[in-house]
């Protein structure tokens, strides 16, 4: 059995955005659950290691994500796309990624892409998203 790296983006996908920081429906136990299946999570963003820090913090700080949240693995990249060659310390077969935007998905990895719905304005309280990607990530580890 193949054990992943899960790599998670941030905004679209865990909060609404940098700005704005609404933690989308369901944050708390899909980061908790996340924890139980996968022994490596990173953080795959566009947003700035600080920036990212802070509003990791204020999750954690508001009891929406579990307390490792705020010190989780950071991946520093550059580029057009998300190349999971960046995760260090693992091949890219080796990694999942949950992000809302293909347009971010490195070429050739595609089969490591699991798309989220995207957490779009109004920001609905009856957002599925995070659930039903949840039950995917279930299925593939």
């Amino acid at each position: 059995m193949t054990s992943y790296v899960l790599a998670l983006d941030l905004e679209g996908t865990l909060i609404s955005n940098a700005m704005s920081q609404i933690p989308r429906p369901g944050l708390a136990n899909f980061l908790t659950r996340c924890a139980e299946i996968f022994p490596r999570i990173v953080m795959f963003t566009t947003v700035k290691e600080e920036r990212f820090r802070r509003i990791a913090r204020l999750l954690v700080d508001e009891k929406v994500a579990p307390d490792w949240f705020a010190d989780v693995e950071y991946v520093t990249w550059n580029g057009e796309t998300k190349d999971l060659r960046f995760v260090p310390g693992v091949q890219p077969h080796q990694v999942l990624l949950v992000d809302d935007f293909e347009k971010y998905v490195h070429p050739g990895q595609e089969a490591q892409w699991l798309q989220i719905e995207y957490f779009d304005y109004p920001y609905s309280s009856a957002d599925t998203g995070l659930a039903k990607m949840l039950q995917v990530l279930v299925a593939r580890a």
